[in-house]
């Protein structure tokens, strides 16, 4: 696979995962504000609720995991500066992309925890947007900086999980 060196110093000039992750999240509110579509508090509701808080928490112990890791390895955390450092270790090791894993698990729990449907139906096209926008350009920007060493981590841990 050819790599194409405009993604050599840095993958993008916005950081579209933040941007994404909260347009989704007040777009699932204002779409739930407009068109309720929640759950019935019954028992399934409570539990429901349960998980998306479980959800909630898991998804900001896994940014907090990647976050220090990469502070710890002087690398960059916002996706549109250039990596310094191959991380293939810790919470990489599981995944290629845990931060927006965790971006999705957060949307999935707030759907859950404040029962708003929308934002179940807005979390794949969320993960399918964050893909296009951030994880295709930045796959191209480790490669040509890391070269085999990329390609190697890409065959061994999935993209998601």
């Amino acid at each position: 696979m050819t790599t194409d060196n405009n993604y050599k110093d840095r993958p993008n000039t916005i950081p579209w995962p933040p941007i994404v992750l909260l347009c989704t999240i007040a777009i699932g509110f204002i779409l739930s504000g407009l068109v309720p579509l929640g759950f019935p508090r019954t028992i399934l509701g409570e539990l429901l609720f349960g998980l998306g808080l479980m959800l909630i928490v898991l998804a900001l112990l896994i940014d907090v995991s990647a976050m220090r890791l990469m502070r710890k390895h002087q690398t960059a955390i916002l996706p549109n500066r250039g990596a310094d450092k191959l991380l293939t270790k810790g919470i990489f090791a599981f995944s290629r992309n845990p931060i927006y894993v965790a971006n999705i698990m957060l949307i999935i729990g707030l759907g859950l925890t404040f029962s708003t449907f929308w934002h179940l139906l807005l979390a794949p096209m969320a993960a399918f947007a964050t893909r296009k926008l951030a994880i295709d350009r930045e796959e191209k920007h480790l490669e040509s900086r890391f070269g085999n060493s990329f390609r190697t981590y890409k065959k061994k841990v999935n993209r998601w999980v």
